[in-house]
This record gives C-alpha cells, sequence and structure tokens, in this order.
C-alpha cells in the first residue's frame, strides 16, 4: 500500500482506530518518525511499533474493503470534474436556456467538491 493510500483510509476511517493505532500512524506517516524513533518516544519495543502499524494497516484496508467509502469519492470527485468540464463548454453555447442551465450545472457540481 502506497503512503497516500495510507492516509486517505487513515482519513477516514482513522477515528475508529485505538489511541495508540491512531498515535502509531501519525507518527510514523506524517511525522515521518522511524520506527525506533516511535518506540523510544512511546517506551515501547520496535516490534511492538512495527506491529501496531501493520495491524493498523490491514485494518484501514478491511475497512475499506467494506464500506468503500474512500473508492466512492474518488468516483464522485472524477465524475463532477468530468460534469464541470463537459458544463463549461456548453455555457458558451448560443442558445440562452443551454448556457443558462450549464450555469447552474456548474453550481451543482461546485457543490459536490465541498
Amino acid at each position: 500500500m502506497e503512503s497516500l493510500e495510507r492516509i486517505l483510509l487513515f482519513d477516514y476511517y482513522g477515528d475508529l482506530l485505538t489511541e495508540r493505532q491512531k498515535i502509531c500512524f501519525d507518527m510514523h506517516y506524517n511525522q515521518d518518525l522511524s520506527l525506533s524513533e516511535i518506540a523510544q518516544e512511546l517506551s515501547i519495543s520496535r516490534q511492538a511499533v512495527h506491529d501496531t502499524l501493520t495491524r493498523t494497516e490491514q485494518l484501514l484496508k478491511n475497512m475499506e474493503a467494506k464500506t468503500g467509502c474512500v473508492r466512492r469519492d474518488q468516483a464522485c470527485r472524477a465524475a463532477a470534474e468530468t460534469i464541470l468540464t463537459a458544463a463549461r463548454q456548453l455555457r458558451n453555447h448560443s442558445d440562452t436556456a443551454v448556457s443558462r442551465l450549464a450555469g447552474e450545472i456548474i453550481a451543482a457540481a461546485r457543490g459536490l467538491e465541498e
């Protein structure tokens, strides 16, 4: 699993993790600390940090496999971008009704981005 994917999963599902899992994940992936540095900071073994991170990553993957929230969000964002691109092209249409509707579509699609 790549770092961006891990961080996205953590953003979506991090609140479902234990406090220790959150801390280890944050220290390793957001603060870029090594396993040894985390172990020293938390007064646990390096192996305990490794095991915690491994379990955490597996939990995050399982949550995404069951719910698909990240996948659906990414699909919605891609669809909104496609809609915006098409509506921007229609906004300059000679028919004012088409142009007005394109403006409404753009406004609605921008609302999805937020």
